[in-house]
């Protein structure tokens, strides 16, 4: 598949970058290898895509829109999809964590063929210095143009023009796309063929795949889950993401497994997270006002939560969520700062 086909497919949606705990971790270093290796036209690897169910995969149209509930999720090869969206696009996709400063101002020196990012003193009124990003979007006659308007790079016209052809082409390169799919692919099978393929680098969890399908369904709940993590460090409590979809996952299914979520369908989720918030405000201020712990440091057993969280549930409480502007006990003997009501 070209490059530019599954830059489309990532904006229609057919495609998504799972929002994984590390997110995005190249640094310059890689973008530049990885660009000079499409220039060369060496390989780069191919990809590898889980190709599952999800209710808003079909809602966009166009050449390259999904079969209707279809979603491609990118397991391996997110760095590198997302270092060319980055180049090609001019911004980072929506499926996006990290230092976007990694991709922006690349530029190519069309006589020594190297890339190197932005530095004024250096690259500043030179034609010879190319913004990769604007030639990706402008084309290659917008360049050309500039070029013949000094003669003293006459001489070497046919090359410049040649290599600028070059990079943009990048977009037409194909790379292959190994899926998995079928009904036997579950969580816990395509963690597993994850891992495998990619032994040498950063392991994969399970709720690492698992909160990349819920994104791909509800592209906000990442960030919707990170909001209720910043609730909670404001108040001294430093909790992860998998951590929080454990609990999500007790209060929904009764179990404990993520391969439980396969049918929670993105408004189940959204109201989850909001009783997973409930219940955890509720325990958080009964171990700091009743026990005095008052922030994780001293919070030992943080993996008893889902069990306890699924039982507040069932107890059918009305919390108040707690204000970030205030901690959650600022002292174990003034007691619990929220009300409850059965």
């Amino acid at each position: 598949m070209k490059i530019a086909t599954i830059l489309d497919q990532i904006d229609l949606g057919s495609v998504a970058l799972p929002e994984f705990q590390r997110g995005y971790v190249w640094n310059r270093d890689q973008v530049r290898s990885l660009m000079q290796s499409l220039y060369r036209r060496y390989p780069i690897g191919s990809l590898l895509v889980w190709v599952t169910g999800s209710e808003s995969a079909g809602r966009s149209r166009g050449d390259h829109a999904p079969a209707p509930g279809v979603v491609k999720l990118l397991l391996d090869g997110q760095q590198r999809m997302t270092s060319l969206y980055g180049i090609i696009r001019g911004k980072p996709p929506r499926f996006f964590d990290g230092n976007h400063q990694a991709f922006t101002g690349l530029y190519f020196h069309l006589e020594d063929e190297i890339f190197e990012f932005y530095m004024p003193s250096k690259m500043k009124d030179n034609p010879l210095w190319v913004n990769v990003t604007e030639l990706m979007q402008t084309g290659v006659g917008k360049f050309i143009g500039r070029l013949f308007t000094i003669p003293e790079l006459a001489p070497r016209m046919e090359t410049y023009i040649q290599r600028l052809t070059t990079i943009e082409g990048i977009k037409n390169i194909d790379l292959h796309v190994e899926e998995v799919t079928g009904e036997d692919k579950t969580v816990d099978v395509v963690v597993e063929i994850f891992n495998r393929v990619n032994s040498g680098g950063t392991k994969l969890s399970k709720g690492d795949l698992a909160l990349a399908k819920i994104c791909a369904a509800w592209p906000q709940a990442r960030q919707e889950m990170k909001r209720v993590l910043a609730d909670w460090e404001r108040a001294g409590f430093y909790f992860n993401l998998e951590w929080l979809l454990r609990n999500i996952t007790a209060i929904l299914t009764g179990e404990a497994l993520f391969s439980a979520l396969r049918k929670v369908t993105p408004d189940e989720f959204r109201a989850g997270l909001a009783q997973t918030q409930n219940a955890c405000n509720y325990l958080l201020n009964m171990i700091s006002g009743r026990l005095g712990l008052d922030h994780d440091r001293v919070l030992g057993g943080r993996y008893a939560f889902p069990v306890m969280t699924r039982g507040r549930r069932s107890t059918r409480l009305r919390i108040t969520v707690f204000s970030p502007r205030r901690p959650i006990c600022p002292s174990a003997t003034k007691g619990p700062r929220f009300t409850c009501a059965r």
